[in-house]
């Protein structure tokens, strides 16, 4: 028997913290977490967005300071800043960086290693200068 009952559907922890850094990338100055809810359109419970934002802490994804009882919330890094540490983590917990590397760039498409490449390549001359 298959349940027929049609929820809405369930987001993932990275989708709810990508929805919740862009809220806070939208905003003029730190916001509160109750902002947050409500430019995502009051959809999650305050207490979900106060627990996405102390894992963004965790993460260094955002900064907070106190503002009066509770806290004002700045995004300290964009998408591709998260995604960037997120592989920086994954890379630390293994033991044979090499083998992981190596693995990594033998599945990258053409164009993405030409220009994982060319990336390496402007690093090594803006630290020659």
């Amino acid at each position: 028997m298959t349940d027929q009952r049609q929820g809405p559907r369930r987001r993932g922890q990275g989708e709810l913290e990508a929805l919740v850094l862009s809220a806070l990338r939208e905003a003029d100055r730190p916001a509160s977490a109750g902002w947050v809810q409500e430019r995502l359109g009051g959809n999650l419970a305050y207490t979900t967005v106060i627990t996405i934002l102390t894992r963004l802490l965790a993460k260094g994804a955002v900064t907070r300071e106190r503002a009066g009882r509770s806290f004002a919330w700045t995004p300290a890094s964009d998408q591709a800043g998260l995604a960037a540490h997120k592989m920086r983590k994954v890379l630390d917990a293994e033991s044979n960086r090499e083998a992981v590397l190596s693995s990594f760039i033998t599945s990258l498409e053409p164009d993405d290693e030409r220009l994982l490449r060319e990336l390496l390549g402007r690093a090594e001359n803006e630290r020659e200068d």
